[in-house]
């Protein structure tokens, strides 16, 4: 039986850990830091850190996953997310990501997207545990919606991926400066939703 006190203890300490390296990457980039950098920021160690996380890529990960967690944290879910509202799951699936990037995760998301450009290792980690867990959880949803007629049926795993290009794609506009998405951004998943539910004109 694990011990309350320990595991709280732990967690404590990770994020310790990844707080400060979210300080340090935004502050100074991904190569630049040194793990050395990270324990100073964090007032630990420097093998303290491999005790947690295996390298700089899994710190990375790590901090990913802290902003979404921070995100899914902020709205109530319920269990059943085949049974939700279709507008309402996709207002909040626009959410969790979008809302995740606001105050200073943006510069982090900068360093984050121009190491997995030119780096394997974290590639294969951010689709593995960021990517592909967020497009299996709406494609499950899709197509109970789709078998329950409550959605056109359509290529799921084509829709799921579409909706994820045009999150990505925003944050990528929004990182190179665009004015526009920076006075618009909390008003994103609400347009999102609408778009994608009611199209962009009629015919006729």
């Amino acid at each position: 039986m694990k011990d309350p006190i320990q595991e709280q203890l732990i967690a404590a300490r990770r994020t310790q850990i990844l707080e400060a390296a979210a300080k340090v990457f935004a502050e100074k980039g991904f190569h630049p830091t040194t793990i050395k950098d990270i324990a100073k920021e964090a007032g630990i160690a420097d093998g303290t850190i491999y005790n947690y996380f295996a390298n700089k890529p899994a710190l990375l990960i790590g901090i990913l996953d802290r902003m979404r967690a921070s995100a899914v944290q902020t709205v109530d879910v319920p269990a059943d997310l085949s049974q939700m509202d279709v507008r309402t799951f996709m207002h909040l699936y626009f959410r969790h990501p979008l809302m995740s990037l606001k105050t200073n995760n943006f510069e982090l998301f900068r360093v984050v997207i121009s190491e997995i450009m030119v780096n394997p290792e974290l590639r294969l980690l951010y689709r593995q545990q960021v990517m592909e867990p967020t497009l299996a959880l709406a494609e499950h949803v899709f197509q109970q919606w789709a078998l329950a007629q409550r959605i056109k049926p359509t290529q799921i795993p084509l829709l799921t991926r579409a909706i994820s290009g045009m999150v990505m794609g925003l944050t990528m506009e929004y990182i190179m400066g665009d004015a526009v998405l920076e006075a618009q951004w909390e008003a994103l998943p609400e347009f999102l939703t609408g778009l994608l539910m009611d199209g962009i004109g009629r015919e006729g």
